[in-house]
């Protein structure tokens, strides 16, 4: 597999991962809609989840928005 393939199976892979998660949190969003919590306690949750959420996603997608370095330091410009 070349550096090329390599670099968008890994894009592929992160891009499906953050798919996943968002349905996670969705369905977990959902959830907590659903219960007869207080308005107190669903806000404490979902200000949680979506910390949680910002944790586990944000990292995924500056990876796949980080710019690519395809040059060593001090190689010459082409």
């Amino acid at each position: 597999m070349s550096r090329e393939e390599q670099r968008q199976a890994m894009r592929g892979v992160r891009e499906g991962l953050i798919e996943e998660l968002e349905d996670l949190y969705r369905r977990a969003f959902d959830r907590i809609g659903e219960q007869d919590l207080g308005e107190g306690a669903i806000a404490r949750l979902t200000q949680l989840l979506l910390r949680s959420r910002e944790a586990a996603i944000t990292p995924l997608q500056e990876e796949i928005e980080a710019p690519l370095i395809t040059r060593a330091p001090g190689e010459p410009v082409p």
